[in-house]
C-alpha cells in the first residue's frame, strides 16, 4: 500500500467542503481545490454548519473541531495539488468537463498520486480516457453528507488496477467508512436504486395516488425506517419470499417504466427550481430554510448513525 500523507478534494460544492470533513477528522490535512472563489467561500460557510452540528451533537468538542478545521486549506490554484497523495474530484457531472480537468490535473500531480472521482453515475472508464497513468483511477462515489453517511461506492473501471481499488478501500475503511467495490455500470447501485424510487414517487404524484408530502412520509415512516437496519434482499426474507412473489405479480405490471424524466422533477427544472441550492425544488427553502434543513438534516442523521453503529 502506497503511504498516504497528503489529501485533495477538487471542487469546493457540497460533497468536497463535507469530504474534506471526513479526511481532517482523521488528522489528514487536506486541500480544497476550485477555480471559483465564490465556491470557495460557501464551502467555508458550509463547514461552518456541519461543524456546528458535529459540536452540538456531542461527537466532537469544540476544541477538535477547530483542529479539524485548521487542517482544510482552500486553493484557486491548480498548482498547489503538486505534492498531492490522494485527490477526490467532485467537480461538475460533465464529461468534457471533467476531461478537461484531468488532461490539467495530470500534469501537475506525481504519476503515483491516486486519482478518483465522485460521480454520481457517469462512466468511470470513459472518465479515465484523460487521465495518465490511468490504473491509479477509481471511483469514489460518496453520498451526500459525505461526513456522515458511512457508504462509499468503489468503482473499478477497465484499466483501473486491483491494488488502486484496495487503496481505495483502505482509505475508506480508515476513515470509518462502510464502502462496497462496485463494476462500472451507468449510475452503478447507489443511483440506480434511487433513481428507481424517485421514478415511481413522481408517478404516484401524477397519477393523483397520492401527494409529494404522503410520498415523503411513506418513506420516512415505514420504509426509510426499514432500510436503515435491512436491505431489500433481507427485508424480503424477513417479510416471506412468497408473500414479496404475489405482491411482485400483480405490482410489477403498473409499475412506471419511463425512459425520460418527467413530472414534478421535469417541472422543477423548467422552472430552475434546484432544491436546497437555489433556494426552491420540491419544496420551498427561502429566507433561511435553506441553512435550518441542511442543520436537521445533520442533526438525524448523527443521531442515526450512534443508533447505528453506537459513534
Amino acid at each position: 500500500m502506497k503511504e498516504i500523507r497528503n489529501i485533495a478534494i477538487a471542487g469546493a460544492g457540497t460533497m468536497g467542503s463535507s469530504m474534506a470533513q471526513a479526511f481532517a477528522k482523521c488528522g489528514y490535512p487536506v486541500k480544497v481545490y476550485d477555480a471559483f472563489p465564490a465556491a470557495l467561500e460557501k464551502a467555508k460557510h458550509l463547514l461552518k454548519l456541519n461543524q456546528e452540528s458535529e459540536v452540538k451533537a456531542g461527537n466532537l468538542t469544540e476544541e477538535e473541531s477547530l483542529k479539524l478545521q485548521s487542517l482544510i486549506t482552500f486553493e484557486e490554484d491548480i498548482n498547489s495539488l503538486a505534492d498531492t497523495d490522494f485527490l477526490v474530484e467532485a467537480i461538475v457531472e460533465r464529461l468534457e468537463i471533467k476531461h478537461s480537468f484531468y488532461s490539467s490535473l495530470c500534469k501537475v500531480v506525481r504519476e503515483d498520486a491516486i486519482l478518483c472521482s465522485n460521480t454520481s453515475g457517469l462512466s468511470i472508464t470513459k472518465i479515465a480516457e484523460a487521465v495518465s497513468a490511468p490504473q491509479r483511477f477509481a471511483g469514489m462515489h460518496w453520498m451526500n453528507p459525505p461526513h456522515i453517511i458511512p457508504l462509499i461506492e468503489i468503482i473499478r473501471g477497465e484499466q483501473t488496477a486491483e491494488e488502486t481499488a484496495e487503496q481505495v478501500k483502505d482509505i475508506a475503511l480508515k476513515l470509518g467508512k462502510k464502502p462496497v467495490i462496485v463494476k462500472d455500470a451507468p449510475s452503478f447501485v447507489l443511483n440506480r436504486l434511487q433513481q428507481a424510487i424517485l421514478r415511481e414517487s413522481l408517478h404516484i404524484v401524477n397519477e393523483g395516488i397520492a401527494s409529494p408530502e404522503a410520498v415523503d412520509d411513506v418513506m420516512k415512516y415505514a420504509l426509510g425506517f426499514r432500510y436503515a437496519c435491512f436491505g431489500p434482499f433481507e427485508t424480503c426474507d424477513l417479510g416471506g419470499l412468497d408473500i414479496h412473489y404475489n405482491i411482485s405479480k400483480y405490482t410489477f405490471p403498473d409499475l412506471c417504466d419511463a425512459k425520460e424524466p418527467f413530472g414534478l422533477l421535469q417541472e422543477c427544472i423548467d422552472n430552475n427550481r434546484l432544491g436546497v441550492k437555489n433556494g426552491a425544488g420540491f419544496y420551498d427553502y427561502s429566507n433561511g430554510k435553506d441553512d435550518e434543513v441542511i442543520r436537521r438534516r445533520d442533526e438525524m442523521f448523527l443521531k442515526l448513525s450512534k443508533c447505528l453503529f453506537g459513534e
